[in-house]
């Protein structure tokens, strides 16, 4: 019997997140290989290729010439990724992408454009889908024995001192592309949305209280979701007591996830008793791996990609847009062309369309 081929993958940029993508890799190495990693410092990219025992480079179109990967981790800062993103897929490799996915939704639908019916797609990184404790929620709620949601918090609090934006690129709108809505709240945000479904509309403020910086360091959201449901958003890096939380006061029960940067089944709580799920499978870069594969192989498009994997990034330049303009903002109403589609500052233009 002929062994099953692998699928060949290559990293782009191998900075700190790197290593979860490496760690993902090895977990999948029956499925998937990984052959070659890209890094503008070649020492850098040496050190990161001779733990992970691959090819180092530092030129990432001779990587994909040279080396013709199935699928491509881009792990470089949120300015790079569009670019690298058409880039891999025009070469023929699927990608997935860190988030956030790029710096507005015309660099999004950029790369949509990019991509071919049957793939290669990029897909991005949005793990806390994917672990046990959200998909047993989903199963409860889609049951019916969580009731109808009704009201919802989101809670992204973290902390960041002055040093972590002596980074070039953090703080910066053409760089980052936003403050702790985009680049670190957007993770739980992304998860309220794969719970509650569609949102429909949002009004939002935001504001510098500590930091030298371009962007935000503290937002706050009022969203209302297509099934009734309200729920507040807070995204800081200024709250000293670190937590990412999100809890759904259904009819039937009260519902929180209370964590930091990743979960597991014991973080989820339930105010009534319902079975517990089989597998207890963390929230991770190992848990969303397995899917994406299974889709490069079905030649599906994956979760996290597409219409599914813009509409949070919508949500976030919705809430750009409601904070600069001081109004609701509905979904959908940002099209292509306007100042909130092209950037998610939008230029700060007091009262700019779309």
């Amino acid at each position: 019997m002929t062994a099953r081929k692998r699928l060949r993958a290559a990293l782009i940029g191998t900075g700190a997140i790197a290593d979860a993508h490496l760690i993902a890799f090895q977990a999948c190495e029956t499925d998937i290989e990984l052959i070659a990693a890209v890094d503008i410092d070649e020492g850098r990219a040496r050190a990161f290729a001779e733990k992970a025992g691959v090819t180092p480079y530092t030129d990432v179109s001779r990587m994909l010439a040279e080396q013709r990967p199935d699928l491509v981790s881009i792990c470089t800062p949120p300015s790079l990724h569009t670019g690298q993103t058409v880039e891999a897929l025009e070469s023929g490799a699927w990608v997935w992408c860190e988030k956030p996915p790029c710096l507005s939704l015309a660099g999004y639908d950029a790369i949509t454009a990019a991509e071919t019916e049957g793939g290669p797609y990029a897909s991005f990184v949005f793990q806390h889908r994917f672990g046990s404790g959200a998909a047993h929620f989903r199963e409860l709620l889609a049951a019916g024995e969580l009731g109808r949601p009704l009201v919802a918090h989101c809670q992204t609090t973290w902390y960041r001192d002055t040093a972590y934006y002596s980074v070039p690129w953090r703080g910066k709108w053409e760089t980052e592309g936003g403050g702790p809505a985009m680049g670190h709240g957007i993770h739980q945000m992304d998860l309220l949305l794969d719970l509650l479904g569609e949102w429909t509309e949002v009004s939002a403020m935001t504001a510098r209280l500590v930091h030298d910086v371009e962007t935000e360091d503290v937002s706050t959201a009022l969203i209302r979701f297509a099934n009734g449901a309200l729920a507040t958003v807070v995204n800081s890096v200024l709250s000293p007591q670190e937590v990412s939380r999100i809890r759904v006061d259904c009819t039937e029960a009260t519902v929180e996830l209370t964590h930091l940067y990743g979960y597991r089944n014991a973080d989820w709580f339930y105010s009534k008793d319902f079975p517990k799920p089989e597998a207890d499978i963390p929230s991770s870069h190992s848990a969303q791996l397995p899917q994406l594969i299974e889709a490069i192989k079905a030649g599906k498009r994956p979760r996290a990609s597409g219409a599914d994997g813009r509409k949070t990034l919508e949500l976030i330049a919705a809430l750009y847009k409601s904070a600069a303009t001081g109004r609701t903002v509905r979904h959908g109403e940002i099209t292509a062309g306007g100042p909130f589609h092209h950037s998610m500052d939008g230029r700060i233009r007091e009262g700019a369309a779309s």
